[in-house]
């Protein structure tokens, strides 16, 4: 019965009820030991060329802003202000009336001349303005201090305010989304204003984003407004994203976050990994982790011509594969002349031909039989490719080869016969992290370059699947110890992944060596190529190198190089905002 009794009396209202309000200081209201102060807005600028909020939309203050409009009777505006327009012009005639009353009144009859014509004219509507703004904090001086802040701030606007001194109690009521305009404070705050200036007044104008389907990336540091951001949404010039910041800044953690987020989301995602940073998240996530060095048992064979290197009904599959063979070979040779390169373009050419490849793509087809009933031409086999050894034995056999086949011999005999075998794995996996520490820094672009051009053929095999390729440290591929066709080829990546259905990072702390390769085209056509920008946390001497490529304010340039770990500058198209990278203690689990 006594349960029936407390059920039957504890109401909703009781429940999110405070537990006291303190109404006896007239600075403040008291709420559960929560201090509110109001600020009422009772004057505006005549003229107005921002957005009137602007300033402290963006503060991050605990406040709350409450904004009326009452619309008016047109037609009985007109007839008062006609009249009033009337009356006016009388006063301006009275000769009598001191230098400040005319200016005065003059001013008056212009406004009220300006109103009639826009309502009459244009069929724009008079409405009352009515701003109110509570400050709210755990301590009185954290109030006061906040107040007179957001006082010098919109002052400087020439905006008038006036404290809500013994009328706490309304301003809190109708900073509250109960819909409450005060009668008392009413009068204190109501303006004028027109259909256009209305346009003024619009709130939602901070720099955060919010896209529909996109994931959660952190929040606003200005105002902690959340940020959700869809890469692959068509309003994008590209779904491409590049990640620059110091050791120990956060870009690490920042890319395996995305990388789970998208997990979460299906969407497969390939990982090209130099610094064996992925391999937690990947055993994490179930995905596919595969070690290329002197101790791994699995091998990508550099000439396999895979079937999916080519969209349907596309040709040219030995002519597709030249071209990046061409890149491989020039990372181990050095930089080729023309005469070089079409001696070696033609020892390939003769290499695939020992396989029975030509340029005629049925010529990578196998015809079976199952009791001499033909089927379906399959498409041929790993053990259908050349190897490195057979290579180098072509080599061999031509004098103005010998050089070449002598920088082969660590590849075919040496430490770096692990790139000298079969292609040995199937890669079915939505996850691969494609580990490449173990190759040493001397020899890392070499693999590095070995899966990039792996997953860029499962880039190209669904264009209605959505897909994304990581390539971490990426100047080892387009900086100075690189080449001009593997940075091309990286470069074409950029360009084109986005009619595949892809999205490429580029991630690196070392910005100089990302612009070392003539003279920084191929770095800056891939900042260029990206939509995404994330600048975590960078030393002076990078700052320098990017803004030459980048246009940064000064404001930015200090923003970054004052970033705290986890912190961020993001370009994201023509929005420019400084985030903190949020996750939960789940996710960090996951990935540390």
């Amino acid at each position: 019965m006594e349960n029936i009794i407390l059920k039957g009396s504890f109401t909703t209202k009781d429940k999110i009820a405070p537990s006291y309000i303190n109404l006896k200081n007239p600075k403040y209201i008291e709420i559960d030991n929560i201090f509110y102060s109001g600020l009422l807005i009772i004057d505006y600028p005549r003229e107005q060329e921002e957005i009137l909020l602007k300033n402290i939309v963006e503060l991050n203050l605990n406040m709350n802003i409450s904004i009326f409009f009452e619309k008016q009777d047109i037609y009985k505006t007109i007839k008062d202000l006609t009249y009033h327009i009337g009356n006016v012009s009388v006063d301006l005639q009275d000769t009598n009336s001191n230098r400040q009353d005319i200016e005065i009144a003059t001013f008056t009859y212009n406004d009220a001349k300006y109103i009639r014509k826009q309502m009459q004219i244009n069929n724009e509507d008079l409405y009352y303005l009515y701003i109110y703004i509570n400050i709210f904090s755990e301590e009185k001086k954290s109030v006061e201090y906040n107040l007179n802040k957001l006082e010098g701030i919109l002052q400087s606007k020439g905006i008038q305010t006036r404290r809500a001194y013994f009328r706490q109690e309304q301003t809190f009521k109708s900073c509250v989304p109960l819909m409450q305009n005060n009668n008392e404070i009413k009068n204190a705050t109501r303006r004028n204003i027109l259909t256009t200036g209305l346009t003024g007044t619009y709130p939602f104008i901070t720099s955060s984003i919010f896209d529909e389907n996109g994931i959660f990336i952190g929040t606003n540091i200005y105002n902690n407004s959340l940020i959700f951001i869809d890469r692959y949404n068509k309003k994008y010039k590209n779904s491409n994203m590049c990640i620059f910041g110091t050791s120990g800044a956060g870009k690490s953690f920042y890319t395996k976050l995305i990388i789970l987020r998208y997990r979460i989301l299906g969407i497969s995602q390939y990982i090209v990994d130099p610094e064996r940073e992925y391999t937690k998240i990947c055993e994490s996530l179930e995905g596919t982790l595969i070690k290329l060095g002197p101790t791994s048992n699995t091998f990508i064979n550099i000439f396999d011509i895979r079937e999916d290197s080519l969209e349907e009904e596309d040709k040219g599959y030995l002519a597709t594969k030249i071209p990046k063979l061409i890149g491989f070979f020039n990372l181990i040779f050095g930089n080729l002349n023309e005469e070089e390169k079409a001696i070696l373009e033609e020892k390939i050419i003769q290499l695939y031909e020992l396989k029975n490849i030509t340029f005629d793509d049925v010529s990578l087809y196998k015809q079976s039989k199952n009791n001499n009933i033909k089927l379906k031409p399959e498409f041929k086999k790993e053990k259908d490719m050349p190897i490195l050894e057979e290579f180098y034995n072509l080599l061999e056999k031509d004098k103005r080869t010998k050089l070449m086949k002598i920088k082969l011999i660590p590849f075919v005999k040496g430490s770096l016969k692990f790139f000298n075998n079969y292609t040995n794995i199937k890669l079915n996996n939505k996850l691969i992290v494609a580990d490449v520490y173990e190759l040493g820094e001397e020899n890392l672009k070499y693999g590095m370059y070995l899966f990039t051009d792996l997953f860029w053929d499962k880039i190209k095999n669904n264009r209605n699947q959505k897909k994304a390729i990581y390539l971490d440290e990426i100047w080892r591929l387009i900086g100075v110890t690189s080449n001009k066709e593997v940075a091309s080829f990286v470069y074409k990546i950029f360009k084109t992944i986005r009619k595949y259905g892809g999205s490429s990072i580029a991630i690196t702390q070392d910005i100089s060596d990302l612009f070392s390769l003539e003279d920084g085209a191929y770095g800056k056509s891939i900042l260029n190529n990206s939509n995404i920008k994330n600048f975590f946390s960078l030393e002076e001497e990078n700052i320098k190198v990017l803004e030459k490529y980048l246009n940064l304010s000064e404001k930015e340039k200090i923003e970054i190089k004052s970033l705290k770990r986890g912190e961020c500058l993001m370009f994201v198209d023509k929005d420019h905002i400084l985030t903190k990278i949020e996750s939960s203690s789940e996710e960090k689990k996951l990935i540390m």
